[in-house]
């Protein structure tokens, strides 16, 4: 099973990815995004979750997302962000048109040597590459066998706390937020579900999964009989500064 059919599959699961996936403190685009930018370009945005985050912190930003699926759900849900179709790779902008750009639960889908490359292009010299992960914390007992069920993908750069930058970018500057969202049981299952290795399995061993989930939430003490479910979650924030 190769990467891409990784990367391309959240399009057939753009719904359960909307309502799943957590957003983003807001405290993670003050940390890249200066007052008084101007443009900010948001890549792999997916349905837009981080590319809330920025609205207000940039007079301009620019989704580019490669799915179409994800990038209509994007358009409906933000109809005055300028939603482009392209990739780590090849951002469909002018050189030196932006001045940051990041990737929020995205980078590592990315081939990092000429995705750099790629970023310093579009990026004034000066300008700022944030990357971001949402993490969820499986140090509780619920989540922890969770955890341990749910598949995960062999992803080309996967280590979202040192991930790989290549040239012409500088020292990458490391931070961690710790958050917790109070979600709905069934927003909590279509995150699960939204994950690519989960997408990708056969329909009845991806409901399986999800049934074996359900009995988790439903046997543990700390999340039966509860309507919502504290889920932890720690936004890994890297930062970079071309040379």
């Amino acid at each position: 099973m190769t990467l891409d059919r990784f990367a391309r599959s959240f399009g057939s699961a753009v719904d359960a990815y909307e309502r799943g996936r957590p957003g983003y403190p807001a405290a993670v685009a003050a940390a890249l995004v200066p007052d008084g930018t101007d443009t900010v370009v948001d890549v792999g945005a997916g349905t837009g979750k981080f590319t809330r985050t920025l609205l207000g912190r940039a007079d301009h930003v620019v989704a580019v997302e490669p799915d179409p699926a994800m990038r209509a759900r994007l358009v409906a849900e933000l109809p005055g962000v300028r939603a482009l179709d392209g990739t780590g790779e090849a951002i469909p902008l002018d050189d030196g048109e932006a001045d940051v750009v990041t990737f929020a639960q995205s980078w590592h889908w990315v081939d990092p040597d000429p995705g750099a490359a790629e970023v310093a292009r579009v990026l004034r010299p000066g300008g700022v590459l944030g990357l971001v992960w949402n993490a969820r914390v499986d140090d509780r007992g619920w989540a922890e066998r969770i955890g341990r069920l749910v598949p995960q993908p062999e992803t080309r750069r996967s280590a979202q706390g040192a991930p790989v930058v290549g040239p012409p970018f500088g020292p990458v500057e490391h931070h961690e937020v710790r958050w917790t969202l109070d979600q709905d049981r069934d927003g909590f299952l279509d995150a699960i579900a939204s994950r690519s290795a989960v997408i990708v399995l056969p329909a009845d061993e991806r409901a399986a999964l999800l049934d074996a989930v359900r009995r988790v939430l439903d046997d543990d003490p700390e999340t039966a009989g509860r309507s919502t479910i504290p889920v932890e979650y720690v936004t890994r924030v890297h930062r970079s500064v071309r040379a």
